[in-house]
């Protein structure tokens, strides 16, 4: 039996489906935080079970029975740590045999701005003596959605992340990579540093986003200060500013670039290009 926390959310959801197409659905639980949410889920078979990061009791009767867990690291910056060894102390005591954990690119050694807590909970991953796997996913080509929206309106976005690239992919060939590792054989014990096949730059996304819409489209690189006024002046909270300005500064580093064949491989094909992801929000 497979169990996915976060069922219902964009990741989530996306595996059980994935596993929904190699398993009978009995074989599936969705563990989630609001069941009523996943009353889809239940309808074709699936067990949903309440599983809630901060209620320990919860988690333990959510894994019982549990051959592997997939743990979707949590949304909530700042309290992950603490919600991630809550299932990890719960898989201990469930006895679950394999768990599979989705973390960041690189996380135990990258300056990238989300790294420390994914860092932290490998750490102790690693020393709770359970068999697990490691998927560092990079970047979401979904992450850009309200760039491409911007851009298609406007006909401009801006940014400060310089030439700097992300070897992104989209939600769906990580989703296929992990319902690659809960249904096959031979990847415990294996870290895998997923990545799409091509890395972008902002340049690239401009030109990709004038591709879909069939007029000019322009990239405006800016310093970091005057791409934290830019983000502040359109109402985004400082910490929400921050991090994004961060994060370009991460981009211009080098810190998404790195392309590797690994998500290639786990899902039998190519990754999905940030181009196609591009032309099916601007049709939309």
């Amino acid at each position: 039996m497979i169990v996915v926390t976060g069922a219902t959310g964009h990741l989530g959801k996306l595996v059980v489906e994935g596993l929904l197409e190699k398993l009978p659905a009995d074989q599936v639980v969705a563990a989630v935080r609001s069941p009523e949410k996943a009353d889809g889920l239940a309808a074709r078979g699936v067990e949903v079970r309440r599983a809630d990061y901060g209620d320990p009791d919860s988690l333990v009767s959510a894994f019982k029975g549990a051959d592997k867990v997939l743990l979707v690291s949590g949304s909530e910056v700042g309290r992950r740590v603490e919600q991630h060894q809550a299932v990890l102390e719960a898989a201990k005591q469930a006895g679950v045999g394999h768990l599979v954990y989705t973390s960041a690119p690189k996380a135990t050694t990258s300056s990238l701005v989300v790294a420390p807590e994914h860092k932290a909970t490998e750490e102790l991953i690693q020393a709770s003596g359970l068999t697990a796997t490691i998927l560092r996913n990079n970047w979401y080509n979904e992450n850009y959605a309200d760039v491409i929206k911007q851009a298609v309106e406007t006909g401009s976005f801006a940014g400060s992340a310089g030439d700097g690239r992300v070897a992104s992919a989209t939600r769906a060939d990580y989703a296929a990579a992990a319902v690659a590792v809960l249904t096959g054989d031979g990847h415990e014990g294996k870290i895998y540093e997923l990545t799409g096949d091509v890395a972008w730059s902002s340049a690239d996304l401009a030109a990709e986003i004038g591709r879909a819409t069939g007029r000019e489209i322009s990239y405006a690189d800016l310093p970091a200060d005057e791409h934290a006024k830019v983000l502040t002046e359109a109402g985004l909270p400082e910490p929400v500013v921050g991090l994004l300005v961060t994060l370009d500064a991460n981009i211009k580093d080098g810190l998404l670039a790195e392309t590797t064949g690994d998500l290639r491989a786990l899902i039998g094909r190519p990754t999905t290009p940030i181009g196609v992801t591009v032309a099916e929000i601007a049709a939309a």
